[in-house]
């Protein structure tokens, strides 16, 4: 189960890459407040004190603030945390911006204030200045540099405010994101195994009615074909809640079954299997070719008086795997749609659909030497391929 987002999960401390896009934001700020006070003060009373000031002054203001504004966010994802009592809380930031905005202005001005009172302000300042500066010229510039006033400095800690509720949001959206995929895919998971529940009792019903059959007719044969059927439950149960398997080991559990439909109808059952070098590691859905197989049986080669053929190809073409299941029967006449088909290829095209979406393809058609040739395409992917991906789409999500 996917528990609900809290505040715990959504405003985290900022990440190492978040302070230095703070530190950056606020140094380019007071590059700028630097600039703009060195450009507006062009006059005489810019001599009466150093260059150096209103930078100095400009960065001490802004990295201030730098500091401050993890505190804010912190503010900021506290309110978003818990949303009773709002008005509370509203109460609460106002009284906090206002704390901040007087403490930051009183910062400002006991710098400002140090600078005024220091050794540069004594030396000519009194009586014309230095320079021809004019009575009063360090007054009127050091009143410029004061910079923000209260006001100023609250609506500074609304913004900064404003910024941490929308990384906050920012958060929490992409922590619902996340949810959201993770609960699709457990559906999708979930799906995936009802199908599979579904197909193993479906397959074992089926194989114990063809073991019946020839109960008092072979009863050696019997004893071969229970055999082969407890090494197909075993494989059903060590495989688990596998979804995908290699194509040989998909084989090997199919011989296993073609090997009892063999001894059901008396060696008078031909099989030909034929695959491609570079299809025999591709990925494939477990169980995937044993209800095709049985279709075959049900449809095709217990249809006809003579002795039946079933043959089982498997190729890679480009970027997709293509398997075909084909039989000598009497044709795909007998099933009008695929859904008709019975439990199995219906639960085969639904296992396709969760695995596959829209790039996969389940067709039965009249095959060229007449018959049924049943053609599945999917995807041609190996276990290496797949677990790039995944490593891929984890290192993307985080």
């Amino acid at each position: 189960m996917i528990a609900p987002t809290d505040s715990s999960e959504t405003s985290k401390p900022l990440s190492r890459t978040e302070l230095l896009g703070i530190f950056a934001f606020w140094t380019l700020l007071a590059l700028l407040t630097a600039a703009n006070r060195l450009a507006d003060q062009r006059d005489l009373s810019f001599s009466a004190v150093p260059r150096g000031v209103p930078i100095a002054l400009a960065f001490q203001q802004m990295y201030l603030w730098a500091l401050l504004t993890p505190l804010v966010f912190w503010l900021a994802g506290w309110f978003n945390a818990d949303q009773r009592k709002t008005w509370v809380k509203v109460l609460v930031l106002i009284v906090v911006g206002i704390i901040i905005a007087f403490t930051v202005d009183s910062i400002n001005s006991a710098l400002v204030r140090v600078f005024e009172g220091g050794p540069a302000s004594g030396r000519g300042f009194g009586r014309g200045g230095r320079h021809g500066a004019p009575p009063g010229g360090p007054a009127i510039v050091f009143s410029v540099l004061r910079g923000p006033m209260i006001l100023n400095h609250f609506l500074l800690f609304w913004s900064v405010l404003a910024a941490g509720f929308a990384r906050d949001y920012f958060l929490r959206f992409r922590a619902r994101e996340r949810e959201t995929a993770l609960l699709q895919t457990q559906l999708a998971e979930a799906k995936l195994s009802a199908l599979h529940a579904q197909l193993n009792p479906h397959f074992l019903f089926n194989t114990l009615n063809a073991v019946s059959s020839l109960v008092e007719r072979d009863p050696r044969g019997v004893r071969r074909m229970i055999a082969r059927l407890s090494e197909l439950l075993r494989y059903t149960l060590d495989a688990g809640t596998e979804h995908e398997v290699v194509l040989s080991q998909e084989l090997s559990f199919l011989e296993r079954y073609l090997e009892i439909m063999q001894i059901r109808f008396q060696d008078k059952l031909e099989t030909d299997i034929q695959i491609g070098d570079a299809a025999r590691d591709a990925l494939v859905p477990s169980l995937i070719l044993q209800p095709l197989v049985e279709n075959a049986v049900k449809h095709g080669v217990d249809k006809i008086a003579g002795p039946g053929r079933i043959a089982i190809r498997a190729r890679r073409e480009v970027d997709q795997l293509v398997l075909t299941v084909s039989d000598n029967g009497p044709g795909p006449s007998r099933i009008a749609k695929l859904d008709d088909a019975g439990v199995g290829l219906a639960n085969t095209r639904q296992r396709l659909e969760q695995l596959y979406g829209s790039a996969q393809s389940l067709t039965l058609a009249e095959a060229p030497d007449g018959g049924t040739i049943a053609c599945i395409v999917i995807p041609y992917r190996t276990r290496e391929e797949l677990r790039t991906v995944l490593v891929s789409d984890a290192r993307a999500r985080q």
